[in-house]
């Protein structure tokens, strides 16, 4: 599997306010499949990363146009495949 930084950048701010816990619910129900190693917002309010387990670009696509952010136009979204670096924190 390779790992996919997919960027959520802020569309509208109403619809990811109004579609937040439909997403929040997808992001949960992927991470329960092995699909999602990690999420979160950025503190500025500019939108979030979501980090997919997956074996290609595609895969990731696909998941993503269900996402209920960039379904319902909420967000924009960029993908990138990533390879992780992990160093000690204190």
């Amino acid at each position: 599997m390779k790992l996919f930084a997919v960027l959520l950048p802020l569309k509208d701010k109403e619809l990811s306010q109004t579609h937040r816990p439909e997403h929040l619910q997808f992001l949960e129900e992927q991470r329960n499949k092995g699909n999602v190693a990690a999420n979160g917002k950025f503190t500025d309010g500019s939108g979030g990363l979501v980090i997919y387990r997956m074996p290609d670009k595609e895969a990731v696509e696909e998941l993503v146009l269900n996402d209920p952010f960039v379904k319902h136009g909420a967000r924009h979204y960029h993908i990138h495949e990533w390879e992780m670096v992990s160093g000690e924190w204190e």
